[in-house]
């Protein structure tokens, strides 16, 4: 593998990681571990502890596949790029 391949598969994989911890803290930190203390703030009369369990892990996780796919175009561009391509 040619070292801008390598590097490109780093930077993905870096991106995935950060993702990847970003969901699983909105999705299971706020909708498991954080609800009892979010409980206490309410949204659209539903507690916030509720909502990300029940819609915001989802919300989050729709968002997560456009700031990723906005992150591999302008990756991939980049690297379009370098090779000359």
């Amino acid at each position: 593998m040619s070292n801008s391949s390598s590097r490109y598969w780093q930077r993905n994989k870096r991106y995935l990681l950060i993702l990847l911890i970003l969901w699983f803290v909105v999705s299971y930190g706020f909708g498991i571990l954080l609800a009892p203390l979010l409980d206490h703030i309410r949204v659209g009369g539903f507690k916030l502890g509720f909502w990300f369990a029940q819609q915001g892990s989802i919300y989050a996780f729709v968002a997560i596949i456009f700031v990723y796919v906005y992150l591999m175009n302008k990756l991939d561009k980049s690297y379009t790029e370098e090779d000359g391509a």
